[in-house]
């Protein structure tokens, strides 16, 4: 018995120390675990903090492209209007652009004409097959009566705005009408400059302009620009077509000065007493030397005189008797030479030195004819 006790206490002596370091293995154990979570929560730390440095630095930089696209996209809308307005003008100055001309120096005609008469004339009466009835219609040639006439015949009836447009001759719906427009230059220096530039940059592929020549004297051309001036005017509101129709003169007379500055604003024209030539502006009148507001009595009696009941002029309403006394009394008359008594002769003595007389002139005549070669094609693609 003595012998196992004093091996227990010797056994429990040895056993004693290995308790011992236990403990401080732990506490090593538990520092070196301290340690490692300290740093890997250093790690973490600093990891995070790179991570938000990126993540700031990306919407830095998402922010800044953002604000480039956005600024990119705001230029490109910015741009967008100006190029289409760009070329919308490019486009309108490229065909047909009457811009240089002189004002008053070009008119222009506008018919329709109706595809479908055509078609029936050459299908049914003529016996033509489609495709040949469509080249025939690409080949026709307007001529310049046609175009021109106070009251169009079959084919052509006058252009309108109407939606449901109907043909007055076969009663077709508006898919056959194809719209004609011929212009009308009148030949001089002031225009056959600009003319032949215009004709030269007009694309000649499939006859989609035709051009035409005439000749006239002076005389007929003024009273034809005459005769389309009164059927534009509104004889309701003297105040107002008496100024158009200084206006519509003057600048045919005188096509470099800016009449439309001129008489923005003007309410009367009047015969000035100090200027011996030219014009000039106080308030809202505007003052004409006396021989160029002679022409435009004359001008505005003659329109007047077409087209409504006697002749009415910036003087009030006149008869030939009155209008002649007033341009005699006035020395009209004897700054012209005119010494002739009678007033019918006196008058056209005014007329023969206000429009030229017989003097030649030559006419210019640019059909468009486009919207015919297009309206066929869409017909025959239809009618076959």
């Amino acid at each position: 018995m003595a012998a196992t006790k004093s091996r227990s206490k010797t056994a429990a002596k040895k056993a004693k120390p290995t308790s011992k370091a236990k403990p401080a293995a732990k506490a090593k154990a538990a520092a070196s675990k301290t340690k490692s979570a300290v740093a890997s929560k250093v790690k973490k730390g600093a990891a995070g903090k790179k991570a938000a440095a990126k993540k700031a630095s990306k919407k830095a930089a998402s922010k800044k492209l953002s604000a480039a696209s956005k600024k990119a996209v705001a230029a490109k809308a910015s741009r967008k209007p100006s190029a289409s307005k760009g070329a919308k003008a490019k486009q309108a100055r490229d065909v047909l652009d009457f811009s240089e001309f002189p004002a008053g120096s070009v008119s222009q005609s506008d018919v329709t004409l109706c595809l479908a008469c055509i078609f029936r004339l050459f299908t049914n009466q003529l016996g033509l097959a489609p495709r040949t009835a469509y080249d025939e219609i690409r080949r026709y040639s307007p001529t310049v009566e046609e175009l021109t006439a106070r009251e169009p015949q079959r084919p052509f009836f006058k252009t309108t705005d109407e939606r449901g447009a109907r043909c007055p001759y076969c009663d077709a719906a508006r898919r056959w009408h194809a719209p004609v427009s011929a212009y009308r230059v009148e030949g001089g220096k002031a225009t056959d400059a600009a003319r032949r530039s215009l004709v030269k940059n007009l694309p000649t592929k499939d006859g989609r302009f035709q051009f035409d020549e005439q000749r006239k004297t002076a005389k007929q051309v003024f009273f034809e620009w005459l005769e389309r001036l009164g059927q534009g005017l509104d004889f309701a509101d003297d105040g107002v077509w008496l100024r158009r129709v200084a206006r519509e003169y003057l600048q045919r007379r005188d096509p470099k000065t800016d009449w439309g500055a001129a008489f923005d604003g003007a309410r009367a024209v009047r015969r000035s007493q100090r200027l011996e030539e030219g014009w000039e502006r106080d308030g809202a009148r505007l003052f004409l030397a006396p021989a160029l507001y002679n022409d435009v009595l004359l001008v505005q009696y003659l329109v007047s005189r077409s087209h409504a009941h006697g002749g009415v002029t910036s003087e009030g309403r006149l008869t030939l008797f009155e209008f002649v006394r007033r341009l005699r009394h006035g020395g009209g008359l004897d700054a012209q030479g005119i010494t002739e008594r009678d007033q019918f002769e006196v008058l056209e003595q005014l007329v023969e030195r206000l429009t030229g007389g017989d003097a030649p002139v030559r006419l210019h005549f640019i059909t468009d004819r486009r919207a015919l070669l297009d309206r066929a094609k869409e017909v025959y693609a239809r009618h076959t």
